[in-house]
């Protein structure tokens, strides 16, 4: 079939042609976006679940939601060697340029305030300070968001920007996705920051988007945490919006699938849409003609397991030091093949596979865990981020 037309799209990130499955969360963060803006009391967001589910799609469609509700929004990732600072102040500095407020006084005025808040991190320093400034042109506001504790900073910062949203009758979003890589401290001034949004009925809210862990790490920041969001796990796709994600693109190009061709697509992707994509690239490209059978999808099996192993599987594992990798080697063994799609084991039987004291695998364990390739959710238990990672490990061992 002619690959120009392939509807098809693996890629970190990327929409695919059908966002299907999602059809509650988008319904339900319309009603959020309502409620916020209408002064009703409403929880931020946390979208949590493994690598390749959709979580960063799912949540640039929740921006894409509230851009067309006219609120100011803003995105930022997290990362583990960046304070929250600057690219907040760079995602909130967007926020308000697409508020609109008809009052520029009032408008720089928070500018300013971010600018105060993101040059905070330069410390005393002049020359760094101005190498802070998010693109603001108005002068810094002293005074305010930048005494240099962070949740202090951060409380008076989002209290203005959700004034100054309320002025014109309308919300402010910040999005966060990998949340889970933020600093302890900054998680703690989120948290806290929140919690004063919904006292004081303010329309601002945060929508994360993590790691199955990511819960667990808010919750040892703030205990309140676990009221201050609503939790929503984001996992592989119903036989039916499987089905769907395969259909409704191929139609759109005047192509179908056979029954037992969608049997053999859910058999091999198990509905994780990274893994659809991956296989319907695939399958399409070498099918003859349409409708794609079974048998296209068997020819095609190899050449999509080929693209996971390099593009979804193999540059994870290149990350890893040789010592990680023996770590990660060891808990697909300890795994085995069972249907876990994350392996969860308990990090005693990785050290017994190893045969070592599991105090001197700490610092891979850790490592890993930094890298976002494993992580634990519970104690003593470990578990992969990537479905199927260990079936991955086992075939190439």
């Amino acid at each position: 079939m002619d690959p120009i037309r392939n509807p098809y799209a693996p890629g970190a990130g990327q929409r695919p042609p059908e966002l299907a499955g999602r059809d509650e969360q988008l319904a339900a963060f319309d009603v959020v976006l309502e409620r916020v803006s209408r002064g009703r009391p409403e929880r931020s967001l946390v979208l949590t679940g493994l690598r390749g589910v959709g979580k960063t799609v799912l949540l640039n469609a929740l921006r894409s939601a509230a851009v067309r509700k006219g609120w100011g929004t803003g995105k930022l990732e997290a990362r583990p060697d960046q304070s929250l600072r600057r690219p907040l102040s760079s995602a909130l500095h967007q926020a308000v340029r697409e508020l609109g407020h008809p009052e520029p006084a009032e408008a720089n005025h928070v500018l300013g305030v971010i600018r105060s808040f993101a040059q905070r991190e330069a410390g005393t320093d002049a020359k760094l300070r101005d190498r802070w400034s998010p693109g603001i042109d108005v002068p810094v506001v002293r005074g305010r968001a930048d005494s240099g504790d962070v949740e202090i900073d951060l409380v008076e910062l989002l209290t203005d920007v959700g004034g100054l949203a309320a002025d014109v009758g309308k919300g402010v979003g910040i999005f966060i996705d990998e949340m889970q890589d933020l600093g302890a401290d900054d998680i703690s001034a989120l948290c806290a920051a929140c919690h004063e949004l919904s006292q004081n009925g303010l329309p601002v809210i945060v929508v994360g988007a993590g790691l199955p862990h990511l819960p667990a790490v808010l919750s040892a920041s703030k205990s309140y945490s676990e009221r201050l969001f609503s939790y929503q796990r984001i996992d592989r796709l119903s036989r039916d919006s499987a089905d769907r994600a395969l259909v409704a693109p191929a139609s759109e190009e005047e192509a179908e699938f056979t029954p037992d061709a969608l049997d053999a697509m859910y058999d091999a992707t198990r509905g994780y849409p990274y893994f659809i994509q991956a296989y319907g690239r695939a399958v399409w490209d070498l099918a003859p003609r349409s409708p794609i059978t079974g048998d296209d999808v068997a020819v095609a099996g190899p050449e999509a397991e080929r693209e996971l192993a390099v593009g979804f599987f193999g540059s994870r594992f290149e990350r890893a030091t040789p010592a990680e990798r023996d770590y990660l080697r060891a808990m697909a063994d300890a795994a085995g093949d069972d249907e876990d799609p994350v392996g969860s084991v308990a990090t005693a039987d990785v050290a017994v596979v190893l045969g070592k004291k599991p105090q001197s695998l700490s610092p891979a364990r850790d490592s890993l865990l930094k890298k976002g390739l494993i992580y634990s959710g519970e104690r003593g238990r470990i578990a992969f981020t990537v479905p199927h990672f260990g079936r991955y490990l086992r075939t190439q061992a």
